[in-house]
């Protein structure tokens, strides 16, 4: 589904990312785990089309993209969940995501879609004319997800989803992820919660200072002694 090869990227005289190689197959959840500053956003962003390549090449479905523009990637099937959420405060719930949908015309399935969100975030029914700036944190992390659900991405790209959450969201917004991937969506996700997002990872990269030093699967990452050490509090 998504493979990246030798990517670089630089900020300016940073070179923020460092010949960064990974894969994604179809229907699977695969994790990027790391410290602050090493560079996970950053890969998402350049993924995206928000930030620029340096070098190296991102396929998507067999097909180079690094060239396209964020919008060329969405209507390939890729799709964000930022993080900090990034909706739009002073729009409705309803609003939002229409906005996920902006690419398309399909008038009637954006309709069918809109009620498939509200299924899967029943509160988001419920809410659906109050402004999105007034809900809790929980509730816009759904948004952004049933947001990012509305262009019917192929692969979900999600930015660390249980920032700033209560334990008992984390746990929510975890199975949501879940039965996303199991519904046939594809996601990479970064996460500082290493130990959830392993919990329902497939495979995972660990990388640090813009460059991936371990993979595997997420049980196996788990296990690590290494892993443990730096991101699970293991001594």
């Amino acid at each position: 589904m998504l493979e990246i090869r030798n990517l670089n990227v630089h900020y300016g005289v940073i070179h923020a990312l460092k010949d960064i190689s990974l894969t994604v197959n179809d229907g699977e959840i695969v994790t990027l785990i790391g410290a602050n500053g090493a560079g996970k956003t950053t890969t998402l962003r350049t993924i995206s089309g928000l930030k620029k390549v340096t070098s190296g090449e991102i396929i998507l479905d067999g097909k180079q993209i690094e060239h396209l523009s964020a919008p060329q990637r969405v209507s390939m099937g890729l799709s964000q969940v930022p993080e900090g959420r990034r909706i739009f405060p002073e729009m409705s719930v309803f609003e939002n995501l229409e906005m996920g949908a902006f690419l398309r015309t399909d008038k009637s399935e954006i309709r069918r879609d809109m009620e498939m969100v509200y299924d899967r975030f029943p509160i988001l029914g419920d809410r659906k004319k109050q402004m999105a700036g007034t809900l809790s944190g929980g509730e816009q992390q759904m948004l952004a997800m049933g947001r990012a659900l509305m262009s019917r991405p192929k692969i979900l790209l999600m930015d660390e989803p249980s920032m700033g959450l209560a334990p008992l969201l984390v746990r929510e917004i975890f199975d949501i992820i879940k039965s996303i991937n199991e519904g046939g969506t594809t996601v990479l996700l970064v996460e500082q919660n290493a130990s959830m997002a392993l919990s329902i990872a497939d495979r995972g990269y660990v990388i640090e200072t813009g460059s991936i030093v371990l993979s595997g699967t997420g049980e196996e990452l788990a296990k690590s002694s290494e892993v443990q050490k730096a991101y699970l509090g293991g001594e």
